[in-house]
């Protein structure tokens, strides 16, 4: 490893430089504008791999192109096979006027390089893919054979991805998939993501009158569909901070004394954790810690609430309507589709005889969850160890990678998540950020992988 370990330090900057230059490119999915953008960011990553030694395509789909980068594999190699995600598209900018450099112009600061897509995801991947140019660049043999797959619709939710995987299975069969899309609590705790909570969205309205009314004329006489809709919201949880909705723990598997003891490990400070938030005080389901209530309990979250005149000044009416955006995050065991419903059921049932209610189903994601005691998590542990110095811990995380549920399904393989991302690295945020000696071990973290990988 020594070959490889020199070629990592020489190279350092070298690395930083192409990160910056992948990163100009304003590869923002949800914005049309954009689309001329997200074609020269594939080409351009696809031109970047082919120049290492890697055998690059880029991808039409319906949407955004796929970007593939496959080490060269020999016609009768027996060598493991693994998958390396990632995805090239960026979240919007907006609002650009919280940001303390032009978002597209990247800028490091001390040894931050600030920039929108920085951690999420540009920067993550890229570490992986600079571990694979340190083997081929100093002739040092691939102990397995890789393909990074990296598209281009994951910040939009996009499909295109899931029919390559339907089209391509044969092709990308492997032992397993490294995602870096998920963080770290800080350089002292490098941490391996075991579980992904899953996610259920909807929409709930209740309509009262037949339109806006005078409120001075008729109010008191009809009951007014915003505060109808607060009281039904107010009822999904409880004072002790549970979803009321009939069965919806009945699948929720108890955390293991193992598991709770591990999420203990992750360092946390609640005085911070308030300051990092901006709230006085936390709230949760009673009985659990703050770090298992956003990564291994369930929620029941309001996105959004609509009701009558939003305008400047006064308007004194009777609103005719109001709705409600509503998402839950969901637990290993939990079905999505099934929660969905029941949820649907329970806010009808609470629709008071005043209103008509209509109930929107939104999109679904079933949670993740993989053995943290399994060979390859083993092996990621030793690797994230050998990289940062430093004991590795076990984390949930509250967010939803869809795209891992797909993988289990459709290549029947676990995923690994291997997270560079710090808490303060303002992910879908003005000031996107990147620590770099993060993105450096993280460089050495990969170089180390792939041997352990295929070790285990």
């Amino acid at each position: 490893m020594k070959q490889i370990t020199d070629y990592l330090e020489t190279n350092k900057q070298k690395f930083i430089k192409e990160l910056i230059e992948y990163l100009r490119f304003p590869s923002v999915s949800a914005q049309s504008k954009h689309k001329k953008d997200m074609q020269n960011c594939a080409q351009w990553l696809a031109n970047h791999g082919k120049s290492i030694g890697l055998k690059t395509k880029v991808h039409k789909t319906l949407g955004h192109p796929i970007v593939t980068l496959k080490t060269k594999r020999k016609r009768n190699g027996n060598k493991p096979h693994f998958l390396v995600y990632g995805h090239y598209d960026v979240q919007p900018p907006e609002p650009l006027e919280l940001w303390n450099s032009p978002p597209f112009d990247p800028e490091i600061r001390k040894r931050n390089l600030f920039a929108r897509g920085a951690s999420d995801n540009k920067g993550q991947h890229f570490a992986h893919l600079k571990a694979v140019e340190a083997y081929l660049k100093t002739n040092t043999e691939l102990p397995c054979d890789l393909t990074f797959l990296i598209e281009g619709e994951e910040e939009v939710g996009g499909e295109a991805l899931v029919s390559f995987l339907n089209q391509n299975k044969r092709e990308l069969k492997c032992e397993g998939v490294v995602v870096s899309d998920t963080g770290m609590p800080d350089l002292k705790h490098p941490a391996l993501t075991y579980a992904l909570r899953g996610v259920a969205a909807l929409e709930v309205r209740l309509d009262g009158p037949d339109r806006d009314l005078h409120s001075g004329i008729y109010g008191g006489s009809i009951e007014n569909p915003a505060i109808a809709l607060s009281k039904l919201l107010a009822q999904m949880i409880d004072k002790k901070g549970r979803i009321t909705i009939p069965g919806f723990y009945e699948d929720v598997i108890k955390l293991s004394a193992y598991e709770r003891k591990q999420m203990a490990r992750v360092p946390f400070s609640e005085g911070n954790y308030k300051k990092l938030l901006g709230v006085k005080s936390l709230f949760g389901e009673k009985g659990f810690t703050p770090n298992e209530h956003r990564a291994a309990r369930p929620t029941f979250e309001i996105n959004g609430l609509t009701s009558g005149y939003q305008g400047e000044g006064s308007k004194t009416i009777v609103p005719s309507y109001a709705s409600a955006k509503i998402t839950m995050r969901l637990v290993p065991n939990q079905n999505a589709a099934k929660i969905l419903r029941m949820a649907a059921q329970h806010l009808k049932r609470l629709c008071p005889e005043t209103m008509r209610i209509k109930v929107e189903l939104g999109h679904v994601a079933d949670p993740y969850i993989v053995s943290p005691k399994g060979r390859l998590a083993k092996a990621a542990l030793k690797s994230l160890k050998a990289a940062f110095g430093h004991e590795p811990v076990l984390l949930r995380e509250g967010g939803s990678i869809p795209i891992v549920e797909h993988f289990a399904r459709i290549l029947k393989v676990d995923t690994y998540l291997l997270g560079l991302a710090l808490p303060d690295d303002n992910l879908h945020s003005p000031n996107e950020k990147m620590d770099l000696e993060v993105f450096t071990r993280g460089i050495k973290m990969s170089t180390h992988l792939w041997k352990d990988f295929a070790e285990a």
